[in-house]
């Protein structure tokens, strides 16, 4: 189709309807000539439908599809390849339904554990968030069926959601909110991007040209059509000129009538029009001729594809003794209304009308097992008739098994959870429980994470998040050693709420909201600190054992602008199968700039047989190696030495080698009157234009020698002072302290520092 002729074919009235929807799910037709309406739909994990009484908050019914495990889940998975195939099964799921674009994934960062849509998000780190929404955006794709990345940008809380200002500095957007984003974008094209609500550094996103536009279109290339959050737009035609291709959902008019105003009045150039236009039908086109509502949509074989996801999701995040698995022929006490209606998904948007839901209790039929409802998962009220019959099954049990975590009404899309707590109820039972069995397992339905005041008293803690319908399944499954659990943490999960880097801060006050931590989100805060933590992020035991060995480096010293190739040896010591997970970590040994400890890089999950080893390769670039730098505006990798360290968390690294990385960009530091000897020192071509004013203020330099200065002023100047007030004295100090040094002197060395003559 050719969209450019069809865009020069309608009345301005018709392109001004265009760029906004037809109601809550569809974009607008122009029927006059031809062009279809084309329905999209939540479902970063399902299909969630509606057909009538459409709403955004998932109240209303949709019809009936298949509940995925959530990202929550699936980040916890580390596999790609997984990943896809779920994102194959809903594209198909889409086709079936005739649906043009899901509107997902959901790829904003884990700033704290308090969003209430955090089980909607991948990962409090970018790089893994950005790598596993570029896999599940391939899949979907494939299917020619249109992705909706969101939400664009520095959307990490629900608090004030529609009017906060997100105010973070550019090194803090450029290297944690933006980059999954930047992955998606430049490895798959998501069809379209979904800006957020919120405001940043006091702009909407919905209107914020440098971020639609200089850094989405004109910086990464893409290609799409920018969408709003249902109800985000504030100026629709100041969205427009920054790059809001797509009002959703309809303004019944409103913002139709404002744009053909604002083009009619010379406010708004009618080629701007023009081209949010042709973005839209680039997409609506690209999906209706190559639309398959007769692609089969097989619920029961999905939802056997759901609990097979969700196996490879779950967490094992403790095993005194070697716990677990558990016998299938020993007694065992199933404690916690989760075990017969699990917590598998969140509240809001991206509620599934789920086919088919299948919880621990169905799945164990036929092993010996007793069930004891333990607490009420509606409310937060201990119930003691309810403890004293868990507690006397767990006295009966060899094994007491208790499936706790969070109700719906404690985390979910609209409103930000008020604490880090298990309902005291189930830290009661949990406490009680373990107290008449010392065999105790947890298992946690939840989508981010929790304290755990009860850690040291049970020997078993399983984390299944929120797995889907048939997450049942996975965990009797991985109970019973039919899994190998090869979930590892995609987030940190803290011992206590305010050890969180953003506690001070988050939910921020009035409209503002301060992102204060900077680049020190997650393990990068916790790890700098040395920090204890709950779990480390990363974590993830296995029934069996792995081997790193034999890391090896394609070469000792690289440029920047050359990749690095990384191999090492994984090998099972174990007695059974399981899948390792590789993580790659990059650690600058001595920086000019604040940095982490170290930042993930790589990431691959092998399966191997017992005994047996496979080598595995990353390749590195100058991002691996890079931070943002502000003068720049722009990313550098500085010169110097760096660590890849390789292991199973941030803070379990088995090997490592060393790189040395050489700088091929220049760094036009600019000098002036208060820039300070040390930072000029580090500067070789400075420093040489320094070193005429170093001699004329040798006095300053080397007081110790000065015939005027006193003996007891010389004992106390110690060779550290004596360093540290050079350093830290800029050049205009030196008129104060030396006679040979005049104000032109230093002008004329200051123009030398900066490459004048």
């Amino acid at each position: 189709m050719d969209v450019k002729k069809l865009v020069a074919q309608m009345t301005l009235e018709e392109k001004a309807g265009l760029c906004s929807g037809l109601d809550f799910w569809h974009t607008k037709p122009v029927e006059r000539l031809g062009v279809p309406a084309c329905m999209v739909s939540d479902g970063p994990h399902g299909l969630r439908k509606q057909d009538e009484q459409a709403d955004h908050l998932g109240i209303n019914e949709s019809i009936k599809a298949v509940c995925f495990p959530a990202a929550c889940a699936t980040a916890a998975s580390f596999d790609k390849a997984l990943i896809t195939r779920m994102g194959e099964a809903i594209g198909d799921s889409c086709q079936h339904e005739r649906l043009s674009v899901v509107l997902g994934p959901a790829v904003n960062i884990k700033r704290s554990p308090l969003c209430g849509r955090n089980f909607e998000y991948f990962s409090e780190d970018p790089y893994l968030a950005g790598k596993m929404a570029a896999a599940f955006i391939h899949g979907v794709q494939s299917r020619n069926v249109g992705t909706s990345i969101k939400h664009f940008a520095a959307n990490s809380q629900e608090h004030r959601r529609m009017s906060s200002s997100s105010d973070a500095d550019e090194r803090t957007l450029r290297e944690i909110y933006f980059p999954a984003f930047e992955t998606a974008v430049k490895e798959e094209q998501p069809w379209t991007v979904m800006c957020s609500y919120n405001r940043i550094n006091g702009v909407f996103a919905s209107e914020n040209k440098w971020l639609l536009t200089d850094v989405l279109r004109d910086e990464w290339g893409f290609e799409g059509y920018v969408m709003s959050d249902w109800g985000a737009t504030a100026d629709r035609v100041k969205g427009l000129i920054a790059g809001l291709d797509l009002e959703m959902p309809s303004s019944h008019g409103v913002n139709d009538k404002r744009i053909f105003e604002a083009v009619q009045n010379g406010s708004l150039d009618e080629a701007v029009v023009d081209q949010a236009c042709e973005r839209i039908l680039n997409i609506v086109y690209r999906y209706t001729e190559n639309a398959r509502p007769d692609t089969p949509w097989d619920l029961e074989e999905q939802h056997r594809l759901a609990g097979k996801i969700a196996e490879q999701c779950v967490v094992l995040l403790k095993n005194e003794e070697n716990l677990l698995p558990l016998d299938k022929k020993e007694k065992v006490a199933f404690i916690g209304g989760f075990a017969e209606k699990p917590r598998f998904q969140g509240g809001g948007s991206s509620h599934i009308n789920c086919a088919k839901i299948t919880g621990a209790l169905e799945a164990a039929e036929g092993l010996p097992y007793v069930y004891e409802k333990g607490f009420s998962a509606t409310d937060d009220q201990a119930d003691e008739a309810l403890i004293a019959r868990a507690v006397q099954a767990a006295k009966e049990a060899r094994v007491a098994v208790i499936f706790a975590g969070l109700p719906d009404s404690f985390e979910s899309e609209g409103y930000d959870r008020r604490h880090m707590r298990l309902p005291e109820c189930q830290n009661q039972l949990i406490e009680a429980v373990s107290a008449a069995n010392e065999n105790t397992v947890v298992v946690l339905h939840n989508g981010s994470p929790v304290e755990m005041p009860w850690i040291g008293r049970v020997k078993a803690v399983l984390e299944a998040y929120l797995g889907g319908e048939n997450v049942g399944s996975a965990v009797i499954r991985v109970l019973y050693g039919d899994v190998n659990p090869s979930g590892h943490l995609a987030e940190t999960f803290p011992v206590k709420l305010s050890d969180n880097p953003s506690y001070l801060y988050y939910g921020g006050e009035g409209n503002r909201t301060e992102y204060r931590e900077g680049i020190f989100v997650g393990y990068r805060y916790y790890d700098k600190k040395e920090m204890p933590v709950l779990f480390p992020f990363g974590h993830g035991l296995s029934y069996t054992s792995f081997e790193y060995s034999d890391l090896c480096l394609s070469a000792d010293s690289i440029r920047d602008d050359e990749e690095l190739t990384v191999t090492v040896t994984v090998k099972n010591t174990g007695s059974r199968f399981g899948r390792a997970v590789a993580q790659l970590y990059v650690r600058d040994v001595e920086s000019s700039q604040l940095k982490p400890v170290r930042e993930l890089k790589g990431f691959e999950k092998v399966g191997l047989m017992p005994g047996e080893s496979k080598k595995i390769a990353f390749t590195l670039d100058k991002r691996s190696f890079a931070c943002w730098n502000e003068e720049l505006h722009d990313w550098y990798a500085e010169s110097g030495e760096y660590v890849i360290e390789i292991g199973e968390s941030s803070r379990d690294l088995r090997v490592c080698a060393k790189v040395n990385l050489q700088s091929t960009a220049s760094f036009p530091r600019r000098y002036d009157e208060n820039s300070i000897i040390m930072d000029i020192a580090a500067d070789e071509r400075a420093m040489a234009a320094l070193r005429p004013l170093m001699e004329a203020g040798s006095a300053l330099f080397h007081p110790e020698e000065n015939d005027q200065t006193s003996d007891a002023a010389k004992e106390a100047i110690t060779d550290e002072m004596n360093l540290a007030m050079m350093n830290y004295m800029p050049l205009r100090g030196l008129l104060s302290f030396s006679d040979g040094i005049t104000w032109e002197l230093i002008e004329d060395i200051v123009r030398k520092m900066n490459g004048g003559k």
